[in-house]
């Protein structure tokens, strides 16, 4: 098995001449991942408040994708493909690692919505009766464990792999499938509480069905992506994202559905204004629900 220190030199000459088609749809992939996530962004801070994202949806997602990055950082396929660039060229370099540049970028991107989770929840001095007996809505001390949680999880798995790169390579590839199989076992788990909340607020909330539409038919062009990369060998990486893919697919389900059940209403009360004073140009587009519920429930 090649090291950091020592190229492989078969693997290397492999590397040296990459594919155009292969290296275009990875940074494709890459851009996709980007702006897949963007809408999320987006949608958190313009309505100013994560009301509708499950702690343990971002908690677990955050672990997640912690644990899916340092899977492929010490994948013995991937630390192959890094020790070779020392005899490559730049280009060649970069097409080698695009693999790992795309769960980086997904690890980054889900990490700022931890933080826009955290930064935007909802603080209200006086909650609202129905606030008050529901006890299933999250609080402050909720948030600050989830950003204590992904950060102390971080620390263990990058102390965890430098351990095992350096101090016990012969066990290395047994750490990297441990950490593959807890990511996927995270992103499981990781959509279970966000399909609860979502069922229980009957509405999407901050938790935006564009990157949903986006990331859902994406996890499987990812997952393709990373399994020519890798091929057999990396199936805890590349697996994580056909299991994710699935789950992600019934959210988007539910939201697609409770979405078209507020358009359904906001047609029948549209109507009803209409047949009262003749003003038939009532706001129903998609957000209609969402605002009428930030000014009755914030």
């Amino acid at each position: 098995m090649a090291s950091m220190g020592h190229p492989d030199r078969s693997r290397c000459r492999e590397l040296a001449s990459p594919d155009i088609f292969n290296f275009s749809l990875s940074v494709f992939i890459v851009v996709g991942i980007l702006v897949s996530y963007l809408p999320q962004h987006y949608k958190i801070i313009a309505r100013r408040s994560s009301r509708g994202l499950s702690p343990m949806f971002v908690l677990l997602g955050t672990v997640s994708g912690t644990a899916s990055i340092a899977n492929i950082l010490t994948l013995p396929e991937s630390t192959r493909d890094m020790a070779c660039c020392k005899v490559i060229g730049k280009f060649p370099c970069a097409a080698a690692l695009l693999g790992i540049a795309q769960i980086g970028v997904q690890w980054t991107c889900f990490f700022f919505i931890m933080l826009l989770f955290l930064i935007f929840f909802p603080r209200n001095p006086q909650p609202s009766q129905e606030d008050e007996e529901d006890f299933n809505v999250p609080t402050w001390k909720e948030a600050v464990l989830v950003l204590a949680l992904s950060l102390a999880f971080f620390i263990v798995a990058l102390f965890g792999s430098v351990i095992f790169v350096y101090a016990a390579p012969s066990h290395v590839r047994a750490w990297a499938n441990f950490l593959g199989l807890l990511a996927t076992s995270l992103a499981a788990i990781q959509y279970i509480p966000q399909i609860i909340m979502t069922w229980r607020l009957q509405e999407t909330g901050s938790l935006s069905v564009p990157m949903m539409c986006i990331q859902t038919p994406g996890s499987f062009v990812f997952a393709a992506s990373l399994a020519v990369r890798l091929g057999p060998g990396g199936w805890s990486a590349w697996g994580l994202f056909i299991f994710t893919g699935c789950l992600q697919g019934c959210l988007l389900a539910m939201s697609l559905w409770f979405i078209w059940q507020d358009r359904k209403a906001a047609k029948g009360a549209s109507g009803h204004v209409a047949n009262g004073n003749g003003n038939g140009r009532v706001q129903s587009d998609e957000q209609t629900p969402l605002l009428r519920d930030d000014a009755g429930e914030t």
